[in-house]
């Protein structure tokens, strides 16, 4: 009875541990290769603005996602944020290799929403939330 107990509660010990463990994996920062400077994002105005809520998420729900939907009539890929890792996110952005980065469709976004979306994209990417990733910048 007392083993049973015991693994129990290491059993409950390593679940708690790795929940602890995956929410601080999650990327706290990023190195933007287009603007060539490190983004905090788990402070202040960056940090609710790389979620779901905040301005990234929004504007990449109102002009990405709105072109990039399931059966659209564009030939685009349906998208969704875990479509490509962290790196591919920047890489997307400071490259700008994509049909609609090229013709125009990211005009309706400022500069500054266009980095907030990539944030978003960054640090809500597939494998973000692995507990063996680093962060992006030191």
């Amino acid at each position: 009875m007392r083993k049973m107990v015991v693994t129990a509660v290491a059993g409950l010990l390593l679940v708690a541990w790795c929940g602890i463990d995956q929410a601080e994996a999650r990327p706290r920062k990023r190195y933007d290769p287009r603007t060539k400077m490190c983004r905090l994002l788990d402070r202040g105005k960056l940090d609710w603005n790389s979620e779901p809520w905040g301005i990234g998420g929004q504007k990449f729900r109102e002009v990405c996602k709105s072109y990039h939907t399931r059966n659209n009539d564009k030939g685009a890929p349906f998208l969704w944020t875990e479509s490509y890792t962290s790196k591919a996110w920047n890489s997307i952005f400071a490259k700008r290799r994509k049909k609609c980065a090229r013709d125009g469709s990211w005009d309706v976004l400022s500069e500054e929403e266009l980095q907030m979306v990539n944030d978003y994209l960054y640090r809500n990417g597939d494998w973000t939330y692995g507990p063996n990733d680093a962060d992006s910048c030191g």
